[in-house]
């Protein structure tokens, strides 16, 4: 439709950039008739990479919000209008209507593309199928999705809405991520012919080696009562009785899955064990909080020293602050070390990185450590904090945990692990007396780094920890 007096103006889901077509709506900050001015915040959105705040481009007044909080929306699908005052009047295409049960939901061909800050712009259009409509309960409002209790029984279906496996046209390419399509080239199994099973028609690895296992019918089962569903005020579960939860998998939650998946299964992984005294670590961390000699306000922990062992062992040895190019078959030592600390939030795992935190000195990188927590607890690390890591820091030890294996981020060539620090029975000064010992634990790509220089920079981050004085005369 079109208007006499005034325009209306879509603003659509910006393009987010590094392969991303969708964003979950966290919080609205206006309402329709509210005024709104160019650059003024009106929404908080989910990626699977950060929380991002998105401003409006138009000074004028909200005229309809097209989804609720909670709802996922595609890249360049309308999400509000804006009735700007004075120029032509311009089209607005009508609010999204709801799919029904079953049928997929069309987004618009976007008219224009936004950029999110922090992200580049797409370099081709991007092909999706439209997505299915589903269910979404926060804050007490409900998606356009029927969110009444259903009760599925073990009953043949109705003919009137019977569910139909995508098909793929002749010239259609099957949607699959690239490990999944080398698997099948190595497998000589002709994607076109499997049947996909991942969410919206994405073949998984499973569906793969599905199509090559021969077809056994199943056993018959006695029919089992279903349990009934009961839909909770929250976005992210819904309760089943009986005591099963089940969780949407979306936002960073997605991404942080898709990634462990894929770099596991990519890399090929080594982990060595070491136990440390750190008890004159230890001393040096409560000295460095009384005198205050990095900073008033600066915070200093057990984590600190750990981080400066490693940056002081890779400058000893900056083979391992490497990265593999897969397409160039080469190994690329990187300049800087921009070092990753995992941290566990609310909306899931997120591994923000000190970008050249090899240059910084022990006051700097307390300071940047510090700010690095701090945004991530608020839950506003950006996506540019997110990228480029080089090396992580994972610290289970803060869960009493003494150690793991952990799974190194995608593209980078090492993960060291610190354990909990516990008082121990051992021998110093050849005598067993109590000290505080720690484990840690080194992951790395052993296509990069072989085992003697995985075990040279383990065997560093110990000494230096076990005499912290070292950390002036090595670095």
């Amino acid at each position: 439709m079109t208007t006499e007096v005034r325009s209306l103006r879509e603003f659509r889901m910006p393009d987010v950039g590094e392969g991303l077509t969708e964003a979950e709506i966290l919080t609205w900050y206006v309402k329709p008739g509210d005024p709104v001015t160019d650059g003024q915040i009106v929404c908080e959105v989910e990626t699977a990479k950060a929380a991002v705040e998105l401003p409006i481009p138009f000074t004028g007044t909200v005229e309809q919000l097209f989804f609720p909080a909670g709802a996922t929306v595609d890249v360049g699908t309308a999400i509000i209008t804006v009735a700007v005052a004075g120029g032509a009047p311009a089209p607005v295409a009508p609010a999204p209507a709801p799919a029904a049960q079953g049928e997929p939901a069309e987004a618009p061909e976007p008219e224009r593309r936004e950029v999110l800050v922090g992200y580049g712009p797409r370099t081709g259009g991007a092909q999706r199928r439209a997505r299915k409509t589903t269910v979404a309960v926060s804050n007490g409002t409900a998606a356009p999705a029927a969110a009444a209790p259903v009760a599925p029984a073990p009953v043949a279906p109705a003919p009137a809405a019977p569910v139909a496996l995508p098909e793929q046209a002749a010239g259609d390419r099957p949607l699959a991520k690239p490990p999944v399509r080398k698997l099948a080239k190595d497998l000589g199994v002709d994607l076109r012919t499997v049947v996909p099973t991942g969410p919206d028609g994405v073949i998984t690895r499973e569906d793969v080696h599905a199509a090559l296992a021969p077809v056994v019918a199943p056993a018959p089962q006695a029919p089992v009562a279903a349990p009934v569903v009961e839909a909770v005020q929250d976005d992210r579960a819904a309760t089943v009785t009986g005591g099963d939860v089940r969780i949407p998998v979306k936002g960073v939650r997605k991404a942080t899955a898709q990634a462990m998946v894929a770099s596991a299964f990519t890399a090929p992984h080594v982990t060595e064990f070491v136990q440390v005294d750190v008890t004159r670590t230890m001393k040096f961390v409560r000295r460095l909080k009384e005198t205050g000699e990095l900073g008033r306000d600066v915070r200093v922990s057990p984590l600190l020293l750990v981080a400066k062992a490693l940056l002081t062992a890779i400058k000893r040895h900056p083979e391992i602050n490497a990265q593999w190019d897969e397409a160039a078959q080469e190994i690329v030592i990187k300049g800087q070390v921009n070092l990753g600390i995992a941290a566990a939030t609310p909306r899931g795992l997120i591994v923000p990185n000190i970008k050249d935190a090899g240059a910084r000195t022990l006051s700097g990188l307390a300071t940047a450590l510090g700010e690095l927590v701090d945004t991530a607890r608020q839950g506003r690390t950006s996506p540019a904090d997110m990228q480029g890591g080089t090396v992580t820091i994972t610290n289970v030890g803060v869960f009493g945990v003494d150690t793991g294996t952990p799974i190194l981020n995608p593209g980078e060539a090492a993960i060291l692990a610190f354990g909990a620090v516990r008082d121990m029975p051992w021998v110093h000064k050849g005598k067993v007396v109590p000290r505080q010992v720690t484990t840690l634990a080194l992951s790395f790509d052993h296509r990069l780094v072989d085992g003697e220089l995985g075990s040279k920079v383990l065997a560093d981050v110990a000494a230096l920890l076990e005499r912290p004085k070292r950390l002036i005369t090595w670095g």
